[in-house]
Protein backbone atom coordinates (compact mmCIF):
# COMPACT_ATOMS: atom_id res chain seq x y z
CA UNK A 1 0.00 0.00 0.00
CA UNK A 2 1.76 3.23 -0.86
CA UNK A 3 0.60 6.08 1.24
CA UNK A 4 0.34 9.51 1.12
CA UNK A 5 1.43 10.76 4.16
CA UNK A 6 4.50 12.46 4.99
CA UNK A 7 5.16 9.94 7.93
CA UNK A 8 2.80 6.83 6.87
CA UNK A 9 -0.24 8.66 9.42
CA UNK A 10 -2.84 7.16 6.78
CA UNK A 11 -1.42 3.56 7.45
CA UNK A 12 -1.33 4.15 11.02
CA UNK A 13 -5.22 5.41 11.25
CA UNK A 14 -6.31 2.54 8.08
CA UNK A 15 -4.62 0.00 10.90
CA UNK A 16 -5.48 0.64 14.52
CA UNK A 17 -8.78 0.96 12.66
CA UNK A 18 -8.78 -2.05 10.97
CA UNK A 19 -9.07 -0.89 7.64
CA UNK A 20 -12.52 0.62 7.91
CA UNK A 21 -14.44 1.99 4.78
CA UNK A 22 -17.03 4.65 5.42
CA UNK A 23 -15.41 6.44 8.13
CA UNK A 24 -14.96 10.44 9.26
CA UNK A 25 -12.36 12.97 10.00
CA UNK A 26 -11.34 16.22 11.32
CA UNK A 27 -8.36 17.41 9.44
CA UNK A 28 -6.61 20.69 10.49
CA UNK A 29 -4.04 21.80 8.40
CA UNK A 30 -5.05 20.16 5.29
CA UNK A 31 -2.50 22.16 3.08
CA UNK A 32 -2.38 20.00 -0.21
CA UNK A 33 -5.52 17.79 -0.95
CA UNK A 34 -2.80 14.92 -2.41
CA UNK A 35 0.38 15.76 -1.61
CA UNK A 36 1.61 14.99 1.83
CA UNK A 37 -2.10 14.54 3.23
CA UNK A 38 -3.33 12.45 5.64
CA UNK A 39 -6.44 11.54 4.17
CA UNK A 40 -6.58 11.50 1.04
CA UNK A 41 -5.69 8.06 1.15
CA UNK A 42 -8.73 7.46 2.97
CA UNK A 43 -11.02 9.46 1.42
CA UNK A 44 -10.27 8.12 -2.61
CA UNK A 45 -9.64 4.52 -1.70
CA UNK A 46 -12.18 3.58 1.57
CA UNK A 47 -14.66 6.12 1.21
CA UNK A 48 -14.41 8.21 4.12
CA UNK A 49 -15.39 11.80 4.46
CA UNK A 50 -14.98 14.88 7.06
CA UNK A 51 -13.97 18.74 7.38
CA UNK A 52 -10.57 19.64 6.11
CA UNK A 53 -9.44 22.85 7.61
CA UNK A 54 -6.89 25.05 6.02
CA UNK A 55 -5.51 28.60 6.16
CA UNK A 56 -4.45 29.06 2.50
CA UNK A 57 -7.37 30.01 0.29
CA UNK A 58 -5.26 29.20 -2.74
CA UNK A 59 -5.88 25.35 -2.11
CA UNK A 60 -9.57 25.84 -2.27
CA UNK A 61 -10.27 24.97 -6.00
CA UNK A 62 -8.38 22.25 -6.10
CA UNK A 63 -10.38 20.82 -3.05
CA UNK A 64 -13.36 20.79 -4.80
CA UNK A 65 -11.86 18.78 -7.72
CA UNK A 66 -9.85 16.11 -5.74
CA UNK A 67 -11.86 16.06 -2.17
CA UNK A 68 -15.33 15.83 -3.37
CA UNK A 69 -16.72 13.66 -0.41
CA UNK A 70 -15.29 16.30 2.54
CA UNK A 71 -16.49 19.85 3.55
CA UNK A 72 -13.58 22.17 3.11
CA UNK A 73 -13.22 25.35 5.32
CA UNK A 74 -10.64 27.76 4.96
CA UNK A 75 -10.49 29.97 7.70
CA UNK A 76 -8.05 30.04 10.82
CA UNK A 77 -7.92 27.04 12.58
CA UNK A 78 -7.37 29.55 16.03
CA UNK A 79 -11.02 31.10 15.29
CA UNK A 80 -13.15 28.27 14.01
CA UNK A 81 -16.40 27.60 16.39
CA UNK A 82 -15.98 24.12 16.30
CA UNK A 83 -19.30 23.94 18.03
CA UNK A 84 -20.86 25.02 14.68
CA UNK A 85 -19.77 21.82 12.93
CA UNK A 86 -20.81 19.62 15.52
CA UNK A 87 -24.05 18.35 14.53
CA UNK A 88 -22.48 17.37 11.07
CA UNK A 89 -19.74 15.38 12.63
CA UNK A 90 -20.97 11.88 14.48
CA UNK A 91 -20.16 11.60 17.90
CA UNK A 92 -17.64 8.98 17.52
CA UNK A 93 -15.21 10.50 14.73
CA UNK A 94 -12.05 7.66 13.27
CA UNK A 95 -9.55 10.49 12.98
CA UNK A 96 -8.31 13.78 14.09
CA UNK A 97 -5.35 15.62 12.71
CA UNK A 98 -3.87 18.68 13.97
CA UNK A 99 -1.15 20.04 11.89
CA UNK A 100 -0.39 23.52 11.96
CA UNK A 101 2.95 26.24 12.53
CA UNK A 102 3.85 25.42 16.12
CA UNK A 103 6.20 28.33 16.49
CA UNK A 104 3.03 31.06 15.99
CA UNK A 105 0.83 29.05 19.42
CA UNK A 106 -1.80 28.22 16.27
CA UNK A 107 -0.71 24.33 17.29
CA UNK A 108 -1.50 24.04 20.99
CA UNK A 109 -4.46 26.95 20.86
CA UNK A 110 -6.79 24.95 18.72
CA UNK A 111 -6.17 21.88 20.55
CA UNK A 112 -7.16 23.69 23.35
CA UNK A 113 -10.18 25.26 21.39
CA UNK A 114 -11.11 21.19 20.36
CA UNK A 115 -10.75 20.28 23.61
CA UNK A 116 -13.32 22.52 25.05
CA UNK A 117 -15.87 22.52 22.03
CA UNK A 118 -15.71 19.07 20.76
CA UNK A 119 -13.96 16.43 22.97
CA UNK A 120 -16.92 16.39 25.79
CA UNK A 121 -19.33 15.29 23.10
CA UNK A 122 -16.97 13.75 20.45
CA UNK A 123 -14.48 11.00 21.04
CA UNK A 124 -11.53 10.54 17.83
CA UNK A 125 -10.72 6.70 17.45
CA UNK A 126 -7.15 7.88 16.26
CA UNK A 127 -4.77 11.33 16.49
CA UNK A 128 -1.84 12.25 15.00
CA UNK A 129 -0.54 15.66 16.50
CA UNK A 130 1.97 17.61 15.36
CA UNK A 131 4.20 19.30 17.95
CA UNK A 132 7.67 19.70 15.85
CA UNK A 133 9.74 18.74 19.26
CA UNK A 134 12.91 19.32 17.06
CA UNK A 135 12.23 22.86 15.98
CA UNK A 136 11.89 23.72 19.57
CA UNK A 137 9.73 23.74 22.77
CA UNK A 138 7.37 26.58 21.62
CA UNK A 139 4.95 27.10 24.33
CA UNK A 140 5.71 24.07 25.78
CA UNK A 141 3.15 22.24 23.08
CA UNK A 142 4.22 18.83 23.22
CA UNK A 143 4.07 18.78 26.89
CA UNK A 144 0.79 20.96 27.07
CA UNK A 145 -1.02 17.99 24.65
CA UNK A 146 0.25 15.14 26.36
CA UNK A 147 -1.32 16.69 29.07
CA UNK A 148 -4.80 17.27 27.32
CA UNK A 149 -4.88 13.38 25.58
CA UNK A 150 -4.25 11.95 28.88
CA UNK A 151 -6.98 13.93 30.75
CA UNK A 152 -9.14 13.16 28.01
CA UNK A 153 -8.57 9.10 27.75
CA UNK A 154 -6.45 8.52 25.30
CA UNK A 155 -3.40 6.22 24.82
CA UNK A 156 -0.24 7.25 23.31
CA UNK A 157 0.72 4.86 20.65
CA UNK A 158 3.55 6.04 19.33
CA UNK A 159 5.58 8.95 20.99
CA UNK A 160 8.17 11.15 19.26
CA UNK A 161 7.64 10.00 16.11
CA UNK A 162 10.75 10.58 13.70
CA UNK A 163 11.32 11.99 10.01
CA UNK A 164 15.02 11.83 9.13
CA UNK A 165 15.98 11.54 12.55
CA UNK A 166 13.68 14.69 14.16
CA UNK A 167 11.14 13.78 16.24
CA UNK A 168 7.52 15.79 15.46
CA UNK A 169 4.35 13.85 16.35
CA UNK A 170 3.10 11.70 18.60
CA UNK A 171 0.06 9.50 17.82
CA UNK A 172 -2.91 8.50 20.20
CA UNK A 173 -6.23 5.98 19.66
CA UNK A 174 -9.08 6.04 22.33
CA UNK A 175 -9.39 2.63 23.82
CA UNK A 176 -13.14 2.61 23.65
CA UNK A 177 -12.97 2.61 19.21
CA UNK A 178 -10.24 0.84 18.69
CA UNK A 179 -8.94 -3.11 19.59
CA UNK A 180 -6.61 -2.78 22.22
CA UNK A 181 -5.47 -6.16 21.99
CA UNK A 182 -3.69 -5.10 18.54
CA UNK A 183 -2.76 -1.88 19.54
CA UNK A 184 -1.02 -2.88 22.83
CA UNK A 185 1.19 -5.57 20.07
CA UNK A 186 2.39 -2.20 18.16
CA UNK A 187 2.81 0.50 21.04
CA UNK A 188 6.31 1.12 22.20
CA UNK A 189 7.13 4.15 24.47
CA UNK A 190 10.64 4.32 21.92
CA UNK A 191 11.24 7.42 19.62
CA UNK A 192 11.78 5.40 16.44
CA UNK A 193 11.72 6.80 12.83
CA UNK A 194 8.26 6.51 11.09
CA UNK A 195 9.51 3.62 9.03
CA UNK A 196 9.72 1.33 11.67
CA UNK A 197 6.64 2.47 13.24
CA UNK A 198 4.62 1.09 9.71
CA UNK A 199 6.73 -2.11 9.82
CA UNK A 200 4.69 -2.87 13.02
CA UNK A 201 1.36 -2.22 11.21
CA UNK A 202 -0.65 -4.79 9.77
CA UNK A 203 -1.24 -3.97 6.19
CA UNK A 204 -4.72 -5.10 4.27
Amino acid sequence: MKSNSQAGQDIFVLSCLNYKRNGTFLEIGSNDPITINNSYLLERDYGWSGIMIEYEPRFLSSYKIHRPKSTHIIADATKVDYRAYSASLPSNIDYLQIDLDVENESTIATLRKVRDELMDTHTFATVTFEHDIYRGDFYNTRAESRYIFDSKGYARVFSDVKNKNSAFEDWYVHPDLVDMNYINTIKTDSSLEYTELIKRLRVA
